[in-house]
């Protein structure tokens, strides 16, 4: 049985992911914003909602529903047509993001984890602020997807060698990096020869009128069985529900009924549940300390720096000097991965209490701005009509 205040937690949670959205178009601000902002409100600041086990279990399937669905946003085709130039900048962006943040880290006096800490995007926040924009599948944002992409799948990576190296039995499980992408390469390759051999049955998961839901099924099937076996072999559970979205959209270039299907229950439900118990979650006495308010603002002056000497490479790909703005302010959004990256530094020792609260506030300031200041930024002649529903994140 739901104990008391786990109710009073789930009712708030529920009319809030109803009437939080509709809201957020009335003063045109994302509702991720909304979301988390109604988090910190009733959760540390009223303290009538607090994050249990099972807020806590549904945030996390939102979150791994959020990195499966930020997998299928990638336009395969497109970069098919570019050829290589746009992972070639995408890398060159990271390159000069993990420059910078160096140089940060080095001006913060920190622990060089810091570098990792910067490198962070958040895929969560940009895809959603794409999609609303009318951008997601045209060129500058698709450049913005693939630079968040790479920026958090690379400085997940890294962290995850990180922690190998500073925990025990290092050897082990460095062969577990390798071994996973083994299995997603040879998974990816069974599907797509399944696939191929079998049309009518694969086309067949994507059928408006399946009432036994196969496509829906398979697919959840295939983001439990990836973060299960991450899990295993200590790899970090969001880069397994990434990579399982990417195979999907690697094999199956048009999903028709099925993108709806999940995104429906998905940006409708689980994800404005994600974002709502980050904010319930958020330690205000962590950020109280006028030095800890201190190098938060140092911080986030770094924090947007560091994206803007990343975003400086789109003039390689034509964009204008007014796109490459909007570009820097959504990349500085930092929201889900940063928690993650500095929780983990935290525990290896690298990060204080004190910094991890300071970044967790840089998390919800520049969520709270950086896509309002994209949308102000994004040239007129980039724009569109938003694409699909964008509620909850």
């Amino acid at each position: 049985m739901v104990e008391a205040s786990d109710a009073v937690t789930l009712i708030l949670v529920g009319v809030a992911a109803l009437c939080l959205p509709p809201a957020a178009r009335r003063i045109r601000l994302p509702p991720v914003v909304l979301e988390i902002l109604f988090g910190v409100l009733v959760g540390p600041v009223l303290h009538i909602a607090s994050s249990s086990s099972l807020l806590e279990s549904l945030a996390r399937l939102g979150f791994l529903m959020l990195m499966l669905l930020t997998g299928f946003e990638i336009n395969i085709g497109f970069f098919q047509r570019q050829g290589s130039g746009p992972i070639v900048v995408g890398l060159l962006g990271f390159g000069a993001t993990l420059s910078a943040s160096w140089v940060a880290s080095q001006v913060l006096d920190t622990d060089p984890f810091m570098v990792m800490v910067l490198a962070t995007t958040s895929v969560g926040l940009v895809v959603p602020s794409l999609r609303s924009a009318g951008v997601a599948s045209r060129p500058i944002g698709q450049d913005i997807l693939l630079g968040a992409l790479l920026a958090d799948f690379l400085t997940l990576l890294g962290v995850t060698v990180i922690a190998v190296l500073a925990g025990g039995e290092a050897g082990w499980r460095l062969l577990g990096i390798p071994g996973f992408f083994v299995i997603v390469a040879a998974v990816l390759l069974g599907i797509r020869r399944a696939a191929w051999w079998h049309p009518d049955r694969f086309g067949a998961l994507f059928a408006a009128d399946d009432t036994e839901e196969m496509g829906i099924r398979a697919t959840l099937a295939l983001l439990f069985v990836f973060v299960g076996v991450a899990s295993l072999l200590g790899i970090e559970s969001v880069l397994a529900a990434f990579l399982a979205g990417g195979i999907i959209a690697l094999v199956f270039r048009e999903r028709g009924a099925l993108d709806r299907k999940l995104s429906g229950f998905s940006y409708g439900f689980l994800i404005p549940i994600f974002f709502i118990d980050v904010g319930i979650r958020f330690d205000l006495t962590a950020v109280t300390d006028v030095d800890a308010l201190v190098f938060t603002g140092k911080l986030l002056i770094a924090a947007f720096a560091v994206k803007t000497a990343s975003a400086l490479v789109l003039v390689l790909r034509g964009h204008g000097l007014r796109s490459i703005a909007a570009a820097a302010a959504l990349l500085s959004a930092r929201l889900s991965l940063i928690i993650v990256v500095a929780e983990i530094g935290r525990h290896l020792g690298f990060i204080s209490t004190s910094q991890e609260g300071s970044i967790i506030l840089l998390a919800i300031v520049t969520t709270t701005v950086a896509p309002t200041l994209f949308r102000r930024l994004l040239p007129a002649s980039a724009g569109g009509e938003p694409e699909g529903a964008s509620a909850g994140g």
